[in-house]
């Protein structure tokens, strides 16, 4: 599970795909990390919720100690007014344990008060990031429509959502109003597959696919340190590199 995006060279199709949610936002940062540990390529995971987020205070750095919350998108924010290029993000990235190379975001919604300007010349910079696909949590959609810029450019929009009535509701009525490609249903692995299907029954062809990643409360905690042998054979992994190999295949 260990990046490999400064040094790689090769694929020149990368990818920006974001992860986000409706109502609840139904752990959208445990999937976005999940699937960047195991993504099958060069991968950046970027924090990218104008809500504010919390990679810096549940992962661990490279070093074991702690993640710098300051570095990430406020100072890529600081140095961006004049333009933002691909090659400005790698300045602004941290390392976690793992080897993953993160984009650390804001660590509370009134920062973002300020950086209403930056969403699509972040979104287009991801984008444009060379040798590497970046996955972006973007968290509960609805509350920052300027949010919407940084989606159009991404490839993919993948919504999470539960197998239940209420998660689903809310889920259909955002499918209304948001270009999604995809949806990742946070399933009980006790009924699993029938959860998947369930939700791929409801809605239908408003998107190209439905998918699913295992509701593994355990496997996450595991996630926010403890990166090995544990941690490969949990469930939330298993299900979250099937994920990542299926997102792959519709590139």
């Amino acid at each position: 599970m260990r990046s490999r995006w400064p040094s790689y060279r090769g694929h020149a199709d990368v990818a920006l795909i974001v992860l986000a949610a409706d109502k609840g936002a139904p752990g959208v940062t445990t999937a976005a990390t999940a699937l960047a540990a195991v993504w099958p390529r060069p991968v950046l995971l970027a924090e990218c919720d104008p809500a504010g987020g919390d990679l810096a205070y549940r992962l661990p750095a490279a070093d074991g100690g702690v993640l710098n919350p300051g570095k990430g998108l406020l100072t890529l924010g600081a140095t961006a007014r004049r333009g933002l290029e691909p090659a400005q993000i790698h300045q602004h990235t941290q390392k976690i344990v793992g080897g993953l190379d993160v984009l650390v975001g804001l660590t509370h919604g009134e920062q973002a008060a300020g950086l209403t300007w930056l969403w699509g010349p972040l979104g287009r910079a991801l984008a444009g990031i060379p040798n590497a696909d970046v996955i972006a949590d973007c968290g509960r959609l609805g509350a920052h429509a300027q949010l919407g810029d940084l989606l159009a450019e991404a490839e993919q929009v993948v919504l999470l959502t539960r197998a239940t009535l209420d998660h689903v509701a809310h889920l259909r009525e955002r499918l209304q109003i948001t270009k999604a490609h995809g949806v990742a249903v946070i399933a009980d692995p006790r009924n699993y597959r029938a959860s998947i299907d369930d939700v791929r029954r409801i809605v239908g062809p408003a998107v190209q696919y439905v998918y699913g990643l295992a509701h593994d409360p355990k496997g996450a905690e595991l996630l926010r340190g403890q990166w090995g042998g544990r941690l490969d054979r949990s469930l939330l992994i298993r299900t979250a590199r099937d994920l990542a190999g299926r997102l792959v295949s519709h590139r």
